[in-house]
């Protein structure tokens, strides 16, 4: 892992890169028996987000929400409802969340692709908590029947509800928020959103409607 961590690193300098999508699974497990989501989480930390499974949308994404506000940005999945709570829902994924966003980090296996791939194929994974506090999400996606690109953005909290499971998860808590995950099937987004800890929804709306001409939800 630290040889390719190495690698990369050297690329990235290289070719003056500023975000990347990995192909995350399964390659990597099967041909060098690792996780790629520390490296990821590390990258990310350092403000040169990088997304999982080459969402080359979603890098984009983590990009220029950490650009709006200095924090590292992660790439979650919609995931679950969060009991009864209309106004909650599970933000999970594997392991990429950069660590310092994280409740007591750690790194170990990736348990859902382990069971694919074996457990002792996928070391590598970040596990953790994300942290309470104030939350922008955000996504850019290209419409390929129109040819344009479309967004969304918001805020919300990421919250103390218990929520006993493994990999990199939140729950988060987001005002109509069964209205935005309509809006979202409705047009077409994919389930990937990047997210950090700031109130920067009104900043980036800003930035690619006025200055960038990109159609952005805004949602409250």
């Amino acid at each position: 892992m630290a040889k390719l961590f190495v690698v990369i690193s050297e690329w990235v300098v290289a070719n003056d890169i500023d975000t990347t999508a990995i192909q995350c699974w399964t390659s990597l497990q099967e041909n060098l028996g690792i996780n790629v989501c520390s490296i990821m989480s590390v990258m990310s930390g350092q403000l040169m987000p990088s997304a999982c499974e080459v969402d080359v949308m979603g890098a984009l994404s983590m990009y220029a929400l950490a650009s709006s506000n200095m924090n590292p940005a992660s790439i979650a999945d919609w995931n679950n409802n969060f009991g009864d709570d209309r106004d909650k829902c599970v933000l999970f994924h594997c392991g990429n969340f950069a660590a310092s966003s994280l409740e007591s980090p750690h790194m170990g296996t990736a348990d859902i692709i382990g069971t694919t791939v074996g457990k002792e194929n996928t070391c590598g994974a970040v596990h953790g908590r994300l942290k309470s506090g104030p939350l922008t999400y955000f996504r850019l996606s290209t419409d390929d029947l129109t040819g344009e690109i479309k967004a969304y953005v918001g805020q919300g909290q990421s919250v103390d509800d218990p929520l006993d499971t493994v990999g990199c998860r939140a729950v988060i808590q987001v005002p109509h928020l069964e209205n935005l995950l309509n809006w979202i099937c409705r047009n077409g987004f994919e389930h990937h959103v990047a997210m950090n800890h700031s109130a920067s929804a009104e900043i980036l709306h800003e930035a690619f409607t006025r200055y960038l001409g990109v159609s952005t939800y805004l949602h409250r």
